[in-house]
């Protein structure tokens, strides 16, 4: 078949090759423009631009898809998106983390006599966790499960019917980095299983969202990442994990700023009364840190402009004479 695919990140950029591997022809790529990332603040190109490069397929990167803007730049980029798009000959359009709004007369023009509309990957078991970060958010509320939805896009934030969906155990040791690969390599399989069953004319069964149970994933803040160590032992373990890679769980020791990257809760009581934010003691390669309510085993930390490594080699790099705290 014939593809639109609309996205950005490498969440999508694996649905996309997994759709090229397929053998459909993508006929446009759309995503968001380059960044200005890393150290030297170069600009990057998107993981969905550099596969789009390297098989040549036809790509686009506007600012934004809506035609109505006062700015006469993105105005300019909307209409031109809008002009390719309406001329395209395409079966269907796929859209995974894209990162823009799709206006309604975008979806109009997938959903033209003889089109299958557009397809979104999403990774959350909708309801639950409509919006921009679904797999940090899943882990941050301790949810058991979560899984990818195949769903038909509308107008709405992630309301539209599903068609497919699938779902996965959320381990206890698990973070965001190892949910978001094991998560994408499941939506790359299942939206290569729609566009299969589509192409075979299979008939699509379109299920409607449950009108109880949405929750919304608010994006992701920087100002997030500080710890409160008052807070339970498992809602902080829960947060490291889910902050793992992005923004990166963070806490201060002697005024210098440390990132707690892995942990565990621990099945250990301290001995006598402790505050909150205290170091225990240590075990074999972590540290044991007093919460609001139980104790916390750090594992892994890293300095500024250093090295991951294991909280206990970092910690006792502090040389403390007397306890240390996390602030």
């Amino acid at each position: 078949m014939k593809i639109v695919f609309a996205g950005t990140p490498e969440f999508a950029a694996q649905a996309m090759r997994a759709i090229y591997d397929a053998g459909h022809e993508i006929v446009l790529a759309l995503t968001q423009p380059d960044r200005r990332a890393g150290r030297g603040m170069h600009l990057q190109a998107s993981p969905v631009k550099a596969f789009a490069l390297e098989k040549n397929i036809p790509l686009l990167q506007p600012i934004t898809l809506r035609r109505n803007i006062a700015d006469p730049e993105k105005k300019l980029q909307a209409e031109d998106a809008y002009q390719q798009l309406s001329e395209l000959e395409f079966d269907a359009m796929v859209v995974v983390a894209y990162g823009l709004i799709l206006p309604q007369e975008v979806l109009d023009i997938t959903e033209r006599p003889g089109r299958h509309g557009s397809f979104n990957i999403h990774a959350s078991l909708l309801p639950r966790w409509r919006g921009a970060a679904p797999i940090q958010r899943a882990i941050e509320a301790g949810d058991a499960k979560t899984g990818v939805c195949i769903m038909q896009m509308d107008a709405g934030l992630d309301t539209g019917d599903t068609v497919l969906v699938a779902e996965l155990e959320i381990t206890k040791q698990e973070t965001s980095a190892s949910l978001h690969d094991r998560l994408a390599q499941l939506g790359a399989n299942l939206i290569v299983e729609t566009l299969s069953a589509l192409q075979a004319g299979e008939k699509i069964m379109r299920t409607p969202q449950a009108t109880i149970g949405t929750t919304y994933a608010e994006k992701i803040l920087k100002s997030e990442a500080e710890l409160d160590w008052s807070a339970d032992a498992p809602v902080l373990d829960r947060r490291i994990r889910a902050f793992n890679p992005f923004p990166g769980a963070s806490s201060k020791m002697n005024g210098e700023v440390l990132k707690l990257w892995a942990s565990s809760v621990a099945e250990l009581q301290a001995p006598r009364v402790a505050r909150p934010g205290e170091v225990l003691g240590f075990s074999d390669r972590g540290a044991y840190v007093q919460c609001g309510n139980g104790v916390l085993e750090v594992l892994e930390m890293q300095k500024s402009g250093g090295k991951r490594m294991d909280a206990k080699t970092c910690l006792q790099t502090f040389h403390a004479t007397e306890k240390l705290f996390f602030s």
